[in-house]
């Protein structure tokens, strides 16, 4: 099958639990057949494994890959996006769909961020992450949003904090032990920074709003379990002098401009900190150069081949498909089964999540996790 070369040569079928379950679930089943299906997940090598287990299911596949209207587009891996072209898979952006280029008369539309909320599919939407709802607030289409729960903790506290640390080492950052880490968030993403830093023999601190410590997406408990170091960021004395002698700085809130002005002030001033973003949007804001923060500001993993491993990334794709499977299975009982945004059923992700403890090669990690 298509891209079955790659991916034998770069995994190990224990990498991919989930998406291997469904592939053959689906070759036999194909709940997909007749269906123009658009994947707007970010074109890298592991997302191969989502695409095959699509077209096992006989989706007629497009990939999306959208530039914005500023040009910024999403990251990719350009050799992929190439490859894809080559085996006459169509890749096709936003602004194709904008200018008519490409009709929008897709079925199914599997998003990443929101990059395609401007269309209309026939079905529905499944998006992948959490910064993504806010562009199907208002949707007259149903909406699945894979990022709830367990099983996208695992790609973002695991895999997340796995990719930061295995940037920073291609750049030649290998000496962590002893070394101070401030992370400014306290989300999925900052927690799973901060408790691979605990990992690596770093002193700690998370700078976040200590006023949601009981905010079902923070983490504070686990973060002082672990013996993670807590600062509240409007304490503008205690977080600027914790990053004056820091030696890594990143942000993962996940909010523009997320930064106090004294906070700005003090990574000026600290020229020995190594200083990134893992969020998606200009945490830092102008003041603070582009050059001064790794990979010009944009996330640091996707510098990387691989930005998050497919054993973390693995189980997040393989909902974001499974939800796919359902809502088309809604629809052929109820033509509109629901408006707007909704969380996967329970069922999927506990079976999708069973899978990967059980024969993935990072059970014991999410065990440990969960506890």
């Amino acid at each position: 099958m298509i891209f079955s070369e790659i991916i034998n040569e770069n995994y190990e079928p224990r990498e991919y639990p989930a998406l291997a379950l469904l592939s053959d679930q689906w070759a036999q089943t194909r709940p997909f057949w007749g269906c123009k299906v658009l994947v707007a997940t970010p074109i890298f090598r592991n997302t191969l494994v989502e695409y095959r287990a699509l077209l096992a299911g006989g989706a007629e596949l497009y990939v999306g890959h959208a530039v914005g209207d500023s040009g910024a587009a999403m990251p990719c891996d350009k050799k992929i996006v190439e490859m894809l072209k080559e085996e006459d898979v169509p890749v096709v952006t936003d602004e194709d769909i904008k200018s008519g280029k490409v009709a929008d008369d897709f079925d199914l539309i599997l998003d990443c961020a929101g990059q395609f909320a401007f269309c209309h599919p026939k079905k529905g939407f499944v998006e992948l992450t959490r910064s993504g709802v806010q562009f199907f607030e208002k949707s007259e289409h149903p909406v699945y949003v894979a990022d709830s729960g367990i099983v996208k903790r695992i790609e973002t506290v695991l895999g997340t904090g796995d990719g930061y640390f295995r940037a920073l080492e291609s750049l030649g950052h290998t000496d962590f032990e002893q070394k101070s880490l401030v992370v400014f968030g306290s989300g999925k993403v900052g927690c799973g920074i901060a408790l691979h830093g605990v990992r690596r023999g770093m002193n700690v601190c998370t700078v976040t709003n200590t006023r949601n410590a009981d905010s079902g997406s923070n983490f504070s408990n686990v973060l002082l379990n672990n013996d993670v170091r807590i600062e509240d960021y409007l304490d503008d004395e205690m977080v600027a002098k914790a990053i004056s002698t820091a030696d890594f700085v990143v942000t993962a809130t996940g909010l523009k401009n997320a930064l106090t002005g004294q906070a700005v002030s003090a990574i000026l001033e600290n020229s020995k900190a190594v200083v990134a973003n893992m969020g998606v949007e200009d945490e830092y804001g102008e003041f603070v150069p582009a050059a001064r923060v790794l990979n010009g500001k944009a996330p640091l993993n996707f510098i990387l081949d691989e930005p998050t491993h497919l054993k973390y990334i693995d189980t997040s794709l393989a909902l974001h498909a499974a939800l796919g499977e359902r809502l088309l299975q809604e629809c052929a009982e109820n033509a509109v089964p629901f408006k707007g945004v909704q969380d996967p059923p329970g069922e999927i992700e506990q079976r999708l999540l069973m899978t990967t403890i059980q024969n993935g090669v990072i059970g014991p990690e999410i065990c440990d996790m969960m506890r």
